[in-house]
């Protein structure tokens, strides 16, 4: 499975000829003409949860793929706005960007590097609608025709790429460590050896997978969840395929993986106060996986202003950007005046007594 595209006749029904596409309820290709469902799974599902090592001192020689060309299989779009290239598969089709709602125009220019496994989408579009209007529904101070607005969105699905790195790190760290305040302020330096393994840790291999989008669907990542890439999957949704080598998806995650580490050392040192962290690391054992992971991303304007709620399509985790009334926080405002003035009332009098 070198490529991303498709074999047409794979993507049809044996019982006939009808055209198929991915379904997250049914777990399998279902025609949609007269309804079979075709399974995906093959004897080798349990491969696909296979990492592959990565030398820091060898160049990235993987070769990347050859570009998209027989555009009636699969077909590479390109968005005028973010400038995106995204893959679509069978009867996929669309004159929006999954990631950012903008145009999009057909291109023969997309390549990339072999996608090595997936988790197929267990959450369909019907069930994404409902779980961002109750996501809509319970937040707090939103314009009353909100969820009016949200049931009009405009819903994609989307495989987007991701990276789960695992390493080895022999850390040496210096930290300052601040107790009491005023005159009894003390800063002490600390320092330290310690060893980490980071295991399946989770990373976005686009600059297109936004935090927002990020944060909708690390949570339940499964390595059991994964399946090889079979085009199959990807039949009525759209993908982007990897563009970055390996070297260059390590150096974009990089401040994700200071962060983890800096936690790590406080963790480590167990102590608050800790400050001014610096460390050195030698890092052994990199393993990594290029993986596609689901999601359903609901783009609406409200006031004018363009905004877009995720909804895993692992387990339906929501997340999403949203607009406030400007009334009921005004009326928040007022009510919580009331009651402080009110209990400062009540305070005075009881002190009278």
């Amino acid at each position: 499975m070198e490529r991303v595209d498709a074999d047409q006749g794979d993507l049809q029904c044996p019982n006939c000829a009808g055209q198929c596409r991915y379904s997250p309820v049914a777990q399998g290709l279902q025609c949609t003409m007269c309804g079979a469902v075709h399974s995906l799974d093959t004897a080798d599902d349990h491969l696909a949860a296979a990492e592959f090592p990565y030398d820091v001192d060898l160049p990235d020689a993987e070769p990347p793929l050859p570009q998209v060309k027989d555009l009636s299989d699969t077909r590479a779009h390109q968005c005028l706005t973010c400038g995106g290239e995204v893959l679509f598969t069978g009867p996929a089709l669309s004159e929006h960007c999954p990631y950012c709602d903008g145009a999009m125009v057909l291109s023969d220019q997309d390549s990339g590097y072999q996608t090595k496994a997936l988790i197929p989408f267990k959450a369909d579009q019907d069930f994404a609608q409902r779980q961002a209007l109750d996501w809509v529904a319970g937040r707090l101070a939103a314009p009353g025709d909100l969820n009016v607005v949200v049931s009009q969105a405009r819903v994609a699905g989307l495989y987007a790429p991701f990276w789960t790195f695992d390493s080895t790190e022999a850390v040496e760290y210096w930290a300052k460590h601040t107790t009491g305040s005023g005159d009894n302020r003390r800063t002490r330096s600390l320092s330290g050896h310690m060893r980490i393994h980071f295991d399946d840790v989770l990373m976005p291999a686009s600059p297109h997978v936004t935090p927002l989008i990020r944060d909708g669907i690390l949570h339940e990542f499964n390595p059991s969840d994964l399946r090889p890439y079979r085009a199959g999957y990807l039949a009525g949704f759209a993908a982007e395929r990897h563009h970055q080598t390996v070297d260059e998806g390590l150096r974009a995650n990089g401040a994700d993986k200071t962060l983890l580490m800096r936690n790590r050392i406080k963790q480590h040192i167990n102590k608050s106060g800790v400050h001014s962290i610096r460390y050195q690391t030698d890092i052994t054992g990199i393993h990594y996986r290029r993986i596609l992971l689901p999601v359903w991303i609901l783009h609406y304007t409200y006031g004018g202003t363009p905004m877009k709620v995720v909804v895993s399509g692992i387990d339906g985790r929501t997340f999403g950007e949203r607009p406030f009334s400007k009334w009921k926080i005004a009326g928040y405002s007022a009510a919580l005046a009331a009651m402080t003035i009110a209990f400062g009332i009540a305070w005075g009098a009881g002190g009278l007594l």
